[in-house]
C-alpha cells in the first residue's frame, strides 16, 4: 500500500528481508526510500533465509524532502529471499516505502 512504510529504529545497520514462495529469476530490483545513505542488497536461494550473498552495494544521493527512487538492473539470477541492509543514513531514522522485483 502506498499509505504504509517501514521505518528504522534509529541505529544502523538495519535490515529488511523479503521472501518469495519459491526460487524466482529476478532481472531488476527497485526501491523507494527516504534518507538512506548506503544500501546493500543480498540474495539467498535456500529454503530458509540463510546463506545470503551480496549482489549490490551503493551509496544513494540525498534528496531533501523527496523519496529516493533507485533501480538496480541485475543479471538474471535466482533468489528465494532478498535482504536489504541499510548500512548508514543521512539522519537517525529512514523509511522504505516500496520494494519491487521484476522477473519470472
Amino acid at each position: 500500500s502506498s499509505k504504509t512504510f517501514w521505518t528504522t529504529t534509529g541505529m544502523f545497520p538495519q535490515e529488511l528481508i523479503i521472501g518469495f514462495p519459491k526460487c524466482v529469476k529476478i532481472s531488476k530490483v527497485a526501491i523507494q526510500c527516504y534518507l538512506v545513505r548506503t544500501l546493500r542488497i543480498e540474495r539467498s536461494i535456500s529454503k530458509d533465509p540463510v546463506g545470503f550473498e551480496q549482489c549490490i552495494e551503493k551509496d544513494l544521493q540525498h534528496r531533501e524532502g523527496q523519496l529516493q527512487m533507485e533501480e538496480f538492473p541485475l543479471p538474471e539470477f535466482q533468489a528465494t529471499y532478498l535482504r536489504f541492509i541499510i548500512k548508514s543514513a543521512f539522519d537517525h531514522f529512514v523509511s522504505v516505502h516500496r520494494v519491487m522485483a521484476e522477473g519470472t
